[in-house]
C-alpha cells in the first residue's frame, strides 16, 4: 500500500491537473458573464474613451484575468483603469486608514506610494461608508492629494471601492487629468467588478491546492503574500502596512480586540479568537465548519455576481427564490455534495448565507416558496 507521502503526491498532482484544465475556461466564462450582465451599457457609443467599444473593454478585462498573482491582477486593474481615465491611484484600506499603493498617469507616480489619504470626509468617506462608487469635484477629494498632483481639467473625480468578501479592501481614484480626456464610469465599474471576481477565483484556486496538499510556492512576487485562514480570503495587501493612521482609526483600533493572524483588510472585521463560534468543537470539526461556511459564501457570491438585475428585482418584489431558483438549487446541490455528510451538515450554512447575503438578513425577501 502506498505510504502517506506517496498518496499526498498523487493528490497534489490530480488537483493541479484539474485546476490547470479548468481555470482558463473559468476565466473566459467570467469575462463573458460580466459583459452579458451589463448588456446595452457596453455599446460602442457608451464608451467614449475606447477605440473598440466592448472589444476594447474585453481586452482590458482579459489582461486583468491573465494575472496569476494578486499583484499582477491589481496592476492589470490599474492599467485598465487608465484606458478609461487619464490618472488612477490605488489606496490600500487597513484599520480605518487608506495608504497609496501605486499610481498611473500622474506626473510623479511614485508620489502616490504611501500617500496618507484622508478618508474622514469627502468622496473617500462616502465610498467607505456605503461600499458604493461616488463622483464629485476636486474639492471633495483630499486637498493635499489634489495640491500635490493638480486638479483634473474638468474638476471631476471618481472613487470606486474594490470589494473583497463584502469589505472595502482598496479605493480606486480616477480622473480626467489635465489633457481634456474624459472618464468612462461604466467601464471603470466593470473593471472593478471583474477584478473582485477574479481575485476570488484565484483565492479559491489556492484554497483547493491547500485542501489537496501543499501548493507550489509562488516565485513571481517580490515578497510572498501570507496565506489567509480558511474563513477569510487571501489579502492582496497583507504585506502593505499603513504608513499612517488617523486619530479616529487609532481610537477605533484601541477599542477593538486583536485580530486573528493574517485576517482580511480591516482589523475591525476580524473576531477575536476568544469569540470563535467554533471554539467548543474539536479542531477537526471546527475546521470543517469554517470550510463549509466559506464555501457557502463563495457559492452565494457567485449567484449575486452573475444575477445582479434579478437580485435587485427579487429584493424589491420579495421573490428572490422564484427568480433565482435554478441557480440556488444547483448551488445547494453542490454544497450538499461536499458538506451534506460532514460535521457541518446540521448547520446548513448555505441557506443561512442566502438569507444573510442575498436577502440582506430579511428572510421574507426570499419569498413564500423558499424552504431551508
Amino acid at each position: 500500500m502506498a505510504d502517506k507521502k506517496q498518496l499526498k503526491q498523487i493528490v497534489e498532482a490530480c488537483v493541479s491537473q484539474v485546476l490547470e484544465k479548468h481555470v482558463p475556461r473559468m476565466r473566459e466564462e467570467l469575462v463573458q458573464q460580466v459583459l452579458e450582465q451589463l448588456g446595452p451599457r457596453l455599446s460602442t457609443t457608451s464608451l467614449p474613451n475606447a477605440d473598440g467599444g466592448a472589444a476594447e473593454l474585453l481586452k482590458a478585462i482579459s489582461a486583468i484575468h491573465a494575472g496569476t498573482t494578486q499583484k499582477e491582477i491589481l496592476r492589470g486593474l490599474l492599467d485598465g483603469v487608465v484606458r478609461y481615465s487619464a490618472r488612477a491611484a490605488l489606496f490600500v484600506v487597513k484599520g480605518g486608514a487608506a495608504t497609496g499603493w501605486e499610481g498611473r498617469g500622474f506626473a510623479n507616480n511614485d508620489a502616490v506610494k504611501n500617500f496618507a489619504l484622508d478618508v474622514l470626509a469627502g468622496v473617500p468617506s462616502r465610498v467607505l461608508q456605503s461600499h458604493m462608487t461616488f463622483t464629485g469635484t476636486a474639492a471633495d477629494m483630499d486637498e493635499q492629494f489634489i495640491a500635490q498632483h493638480g486638479a483634473p481639467s474638468d474638476d471631476r473625480i471618481i472613487v470606486l471601492p474594490l470589494l473583497l468578501k463584502d469589505k472595502v479592501a482598496a479605493l480606486i481614484y480616477a480622473d480626467a487629468g489635465t489633457g481634456g480626456k474624459t472618464t468612462d464610469d461604466a467601464s471603470l465599474e466593470v473593471l472593478l467588478t471583474s477584478t473582485s471576481a477574479w481575485l476570488e477565483v484565484v483565492s479559491l484556486r489556492k484554497q483547493a491546492q491547500r485542501d489537496g496538499g501543499e501548493a507550489v510556492p509562488d516565485r513571481s512576487e517580490a515578497a510572498p503574500v501570507p496565506v489567509q485562514t480558511v474563513s477569510s480570503y487571501s489579502d492582496p495587501f497583507a504585506g502593505h502596512a499603513p504608513m499612517h493612521s488617523t486619530k479616529a482609526a487609532v481610537e477605533a483600533h484601541a477599542a477593538e480586540p486583536e485580530p486573528e493572524p493574517m485576517t482580511a483588510s480591516a482589523a475591525a472585521a476580524a473576531p477575536a479568537a476568544a469569540k470563535d463560534a467554533f471554539s467548543h468543537l474539536s479542531p477537526e470539526d471546527a475546521d470543517t465548519h469554517r470550510k463549509a461556511q466559506r464555501f457557502a459564501r463563495l457559492l452565494v457570491d457567485e449567484i449575486k455576481l452573475y444575477n445582479q438585475a434579478k437580485v435587485a428585482e427579487g429584493r424589491k418584489n420579495k421573490d428572490l427564490y422564484d427568480r433565482l431558483k435554478e441557480d440556488i438549487d444547483k448551488s445547494r446541490s453542490t454544497y450538499t455534495k461536499r458538506y451534506g455528510n460532514t460535521a457541518a451538515a446540521s448547520a446548513d450554512y448555505f441557506s443561512s448565507e442566502l438569507v444573510r447575503s442575498l436577502a440582506e438578513d430579511d428572510g421574507s425577501l426570499m419569498g413564500a416558496n423558499f424552504r431551508r
